[in-house]
């Protein structure tokens, strides 16, 4: 019998990566994906995707979506809170595990464990340690295809958002910078690869920026 277990999905690469190890590696039945939307915006939280392209992504997998709304200024116990509902709700039907695409985030990866601990649940990190030079370039030589929709103006020019993640981008980054993003560097979506059915197809909208921070590029659905 395959574990029953959820993926915490953003739409973006590592969650991808994250999936495409999971189904290679059997024994895993993903009950749902779990995304954070933004109310009001209803967009993917900090990634700033649109809710329609995240559920045809969820449509393009043959996965059930699981959407949790937070509010624009959401704070940790909002966030929690809400994450907690949900979790209790895929506890009852027998789901103790949840998979997330974190890589080497120490603090972050404890805080997740300590949360799920909280409901006797447990973390499953399928990338966790691995090398993000050769991670980032495994995703793109096994065909998957993405967009980079947010960048840190902190650490990045805007010349970077809306561009396509390949070895050029890659190429381009500035050292400092991580090619997987681990540091919030960047965030995006992925539109094609080897887990999909078929191709999310999109258009370019407006780059904005956000708080005087983080510039986005508008993915419009065709």
């Amino acid at each position: 019998m395959p574990e029953r277990i959820l993926l915490a999905w953003s739409g973006g690469k590592d969650s991808a990566i994250a999936l495409y190890e999971l189904q290679a590696k059997k024994g895993y039945e993903i009950s749902a994906l779990l995304t954070t939307i933004t109310k009001g915006y209803d967009r993917v939280s900090m990634h700033g995707v649109r809710q329609t392209l995240l559920e045809q992504q969820a449509d393009s997998l043959g996965l059930p979506l699981e959407e949790i709304l937070i509010s624009k200024d959401s704070s940790n116990e909002e966030y929690e809170s809400e994450m907690r509902k949900a979790l209790i709700k895929y506890l009852d039907w027998g789901v103790f595990s949840v998979v997330f695409g974190d890589i080497f985030l120490e603090d972050v990866k404890k805080y997740r464990e300590s949360n799920l601990a909280k409901l006797g649940m447990r973390g499953i990190f399928p990338i966790w340690g691995k090398d993000t030079t050769v991670l980032a370039h495994t995703f793109i030589d096994l065909g998957f295809k993405a967009v980079i929709t947010c960048v840190d103006s902190k650490v990045l020019d805007k010349g970077f958002v809306g561009r396509s993640y390949d070895k050029q981008f890659l190429r381009e980054l500035p050292s400092s910078v991580d090619p997987c993003g681990e540091n919030g560097e960047f965030h995006s979506f992925v539109y094609d690869g080897p887990i999909f059915r078929e191709r999310i197809s999109f258009t370019m909208g407006d780059i904005v920026l956000r708080d005087n921070r983080f510039y986005f590029c508008d993915l419009l659905p065709l």
